[in-house]
């Protein structure tokens, strides 16, 4: 029996297909938008249709956009030279609210994962070889993440790119600013040794 009205129930049930979201956030959040102004309502349906409808992946460096090429891609005042190779977009947004990169990018749309039956083939790795070829890059750096996939990526970019005569770097690993070094564990401690340099 439903405890709802059929388009209540429904809206619930769409809302707990998101990840993070339980059947209690679900039921809150349908409620939210049942008490908000059918403008609001209709905001929220729009911008979800938008994004759908309009974002796509840039023809450059596969970071989603609206228009292509994306914005990054047409910067003239970054550097064409360097190239920072990340999973996913929100890996490009977390490097690029630093402030401290300069260069462009290459989205991979994952991670090599042979358990879950993603190999390089399902990666934007070959467009990555393929722009390589072209541009004149000088330095790729591999921004992948410090996992079991990310290092599998990371040891298969490394062989492909090597072959290129490009020089490949990885971003350094370790203690955080702020963290204690007796509360990390021994991986990240073990990170923060090889990537030392001097001062």
């Amino acid at each position: 029996m439903a405890l709802h009205a059929k388009p209540i129930d429904h809206l619930i049930e769409a809302l707990s297909k998101l990840p993070g979201i339980g059947k209690k956030t679900a039921s809150r959040l349908a409620f939210h938008i049942l008490r908000s102004s059918l403008s609001d309502a209709q905001e929220l349906a729009r911008a979800i249709l938008d994004v759908k409808e309009k974002i796509r992946l840039c023809s450059i460096c596969f970071n989603l956009t609206d228009e292509d090429p994306c914005w990054i891609c047409r910067d003239e005042q970054r550097s064409s030279e360097i190239l920072c190779v990340v999973e996913g977009p929100n890996d490009l947004i977390a490097i690029e609210n630093t402030g401290a990169f300069h260069g462009k990018y290459h989205v991979l749309h994952g991670a090599i994962s042979p358990l879950e039956g993603i190999g390089p083939e399902e990666l934007k790795i070959k467009e990555l070889i393929t722009r390589l070829q072209k541009e004149k890059v000088t330095e790729v750096i591999l921004a992948t993440n410090p996992t079991v996939e990310g290092g599998a990526t990371t040891l298969y970019l490394t062989d492909s790119l090597k072959a290129l005569g490009i020089k490949v770097t990885r971003i350094a690993y370790g203690v955080p600013v702020g963290g204690e070094i007796e509360y990390s564990d021994g991986l990240t401690l073990s990170k923060a040794l090889e990537g030392r340099r001097e001062i």
